[in-house]
């Protein structure tokens, strides 16, 4: 038979673009809860500005992203979203791009990543530096 957990994570991002890296955070929610067995884990982030992606992180990947982002998505008057700071229309955008959920496969109670993937947090929102992140677990 099959069970779902869930679990919020309250994670503060600052004042400035950022990818955290919530690998470790699922990793401990998954030995709490998976307890060995196969499975999915959902991570969402209920937030209209900010997203979930599975990258390398360390290496210069996520600084990458980041530039890539605004390359994409300039912090300039263009957008018809205008509350904010200058630019936070693009803030809106960003889950189009980055999609605000990511499903992962889950083996033997441990997330079944590529070596050097990891499960980030993508928000380029500077005027919300608190951010929930909710993991769900089925198995």
């Amino acid at each position: 038979m099959a069970t779902f957990r869930t679990h919020t994570l309250d994670i503060t991002t600052g004042t400035t673009e950022t990818v955290a890296d919530l690998t470790a955070d699922c990793e401990a929610y998954l030995r709490e809860v998976a307890q060995g067995a196969d499975g999915l884990l959902n991570v969402f982030v209920p937030h209209a500005t900010a997203g979930i992606a599975i990258l390398e992180t360390g290496a210069g990947s996520d600084t990458d992203l980041l530039a890539a982002l605004r390359d994409l998505l300039p912090a300039d008057d263009r957008w018809r979203h205008r509350h904010g700071s200058p630019g936070h229309g693009r803030d809106h955008v960003l889950p189009a791009i980055v999609p605000p959920h990511a499903t992962l496969p889950v083996v033997g109670g441990s997330l079944a990543l590529g070596t050097w993937q990891s499960v980030c947090l993508v928000d380029t929102n500077r005027d919300n530096p608190h951010r929930k992140v909710r993991l769900s677990f089925l198995g």
